[in-house]
């Protein structure tokens, strides 16, 4: 690259930026301005100046810039201004692709998943208009088109859980070709454009993609009907294979989902209720816990009260929409569980931090996905971030829904 080379950058960006306004008018750079030519005015020998004179010399043979220069000093050759006479030549000549050409080849590799993937067309509008998505521009086409890939063959089956990197040998041959794709897998299963907070296992897991088999624990009294057995539940808890499950007979009366494991075991381990069935999400819920989750509400009773409790993060509150969908198409409502300030202990108020503004409205946005209006205005009075196993059901009794007066339960705090 030559000492012109980021100049001649710059102002191919300039020129592509007018042409996407529409502007007719040739852009161009001032040679006298520090911001816009720092690399010629920090030229600090006569050789390295009669270099860099050359160098725009080629360009303007090449037909791609015209250079205003002051002949009234020294040797002429004093640069004072320097703008696009052909933008597509200017590109030729240092050897890039101009957005519109990069955006034919993005176009073409992404229409076969437009109509599929909406989000694809928003993703494609930024790009036309100069933005970027998760970081990158129309050049990371072939990898959304590599991801809607994977989640089309995902979503095919979502009865089942697969390995990651065995899935990602089946799609790519590569095993590890899935996790470098996490971005795009995310934006293409609900997340928003701009880049995601969300763990990286929670977007596999939304696909139902797990780095080793993850099972399903449930901690309560009943019996399971599994593919061809029925199954006592048993103390403190126990695991089957999220597809095994076809059914649920228990006289709980609360089911409560938690999100992180150690909070469950501990939650397990001290819950003797028959009234209360818990469930540990395994963070981000796939697509055969959730089936398996909606077909233990299906044998709840209608009056049930179905809670979740999880982080007071933006992952948090974003398994809270995806679980709350689950329940709402069961019929339930689900509620939360000690995640908002007025329900969780002064002392546990004090060791929590406060999100930045971004992640805060994150959180209220997917709260509020979850039907969870009043823990967004909450938030908005309260902003915390706090993970799940800042409270320990063994030292707070009412870390868990208890049974209340005529059979229903406590509200939390």
């Amino acid at each position: 690259m030559s000492d012109a080379t980021p100049l001649l950058q710059r102002l191919l960006r300039k020129g592509e930026s007018a042409r996407l306004r529409g502007d007719p008018r040739p852009a161009s750079l001032p040679m006298t301005s520090t911001s816009n030519a720092r690399e010629y005015l920090a030229l600090a020998t006569l050789e390295a100046r009669d270099a860099f004179h050359g160098q725009i010399a080629l360009a303007e043979r090449a037909g791609a810039i015209d250079a205003v220069r002051d002949r009234h000093r020294g040797d002429g050759e004093q640069l004072l201004r320097i703008g696009v006479k052909d933008l597509d030549a200017l590109a030729a000549h240092l050897g890039v692709e101009l957005l519109a050409s990069r955006m034919e080849v993005a176009d073409a590799a992404l229409s076969g998943w437009v109509s599929r993937f909406p989000v694809i067309t928003t993703t494609l509008d930024a790009w036309r208009n100069g933005r970027k998505v998760r970081g990158a521009g129309p050049e990371a086409a072939a990898d959304l088109a590599d991801a809607a890939r994977a989640v089309a063959s995902c979503l095919a089956a979502p009865e089942r859980e697969r390995l990651l990197r065995r899935e990602s040998v089946r799609l790519f041959g590569d095993s590890k070709r899935l996790e470098a794709l996490t971005p795009w897998l995310d934006l293409l299963t609900g997340g928003e454009p701009a880049n995601a907070a969300l763990d990286r296992s929670h977007v596999w897991a939304t696909l139902g993609l797990r780095r080793e088999p993850q099972p399903l624990l449930l901690a309560g009294t009943g019996q399971l009907q599994l593919d061809e057995a029925r199954l006592a539940l048993v103390r403190p808890w126990l695991g089957i294979p999220p597809e095994s499950l076809r059914g649920l007979e228990t006289s709980a009366r609360t089911l409560l989902s938690i999100e992180n494991l150690a909070s469950f075991h501990e939650a397990a381990r001290l819950s003797v209720d028959d009234a209360c069935l818990l469930l540990y999400t395994g963070g981000m819920p796939s697509p055969a816990w959730r089936l398996a989750y909606t077909r233990i509400l299906a044998h709840l009773d209608r009056d049930a009260c179905v809670y979740h409790w999880g982080d007071i993060d933006e992952g948090g509150f974003r398994i809270a929409a995806v679980l709350a969908e689950a329940a709402a198409a069961s019929g339930h409502r689900l509620r939360p569980w000690r995640m908002s300030a007025s329900t969780l202990p002064a002392d546990i108020l004090e060791g929590a931090t406060a999100p930045d503004a971004a992640t805060l409205h994150a959180m209220q946005h997917w709260a509020v996905r979850a039907g969870w209006s009043e823990v967004a205005e909450e938030l908005a009075r309260h902003p915390l971030r706090l993970e799940q196993e800042a409270l320990d059901p063994a030292r707070d009794e009412a870390a868990l829904p208890r049974p209340g007066p005529g059979g229903g339960t406590t509200p939390p705090g």
